[in-house]
């Protein structure tokens, strides 16, 4: 396993303590989910602005209807 280490303030560190307390976790724990969360969240936009870029280039549409059925094929 690996550590990593980074510099933070004394309020901060408090602030950080108190939340992870709050919410019944380490602070690793807290800050590995915080990192990761941002992580999926950015790959995650990076593909909606994947799909709408492509969405502009070709604007098909399909329905709900359609799509499910298509799914089931």
């Amino acid at each position: 396993m690996t550590v990593v280490s980074l510099r933070i303030d004394t309020q901060e560190e408090q602030l950080i303590k108190e939340y992870a307390k709050a919410n019944n976790i380490s602070v690793s724990a807290l800050f590995r989910n915080a990192v990761l969360e941002k992580i999926e969240d950015e790959i995650d936009l990076g593909l909606y602005n994947q799909a709408m870029s492509e969405h502009k280039e070709d604007p098909k549409s399909i329905s709900f209807e359609d799509m499910l059925k298509k799914l089931a094929d």
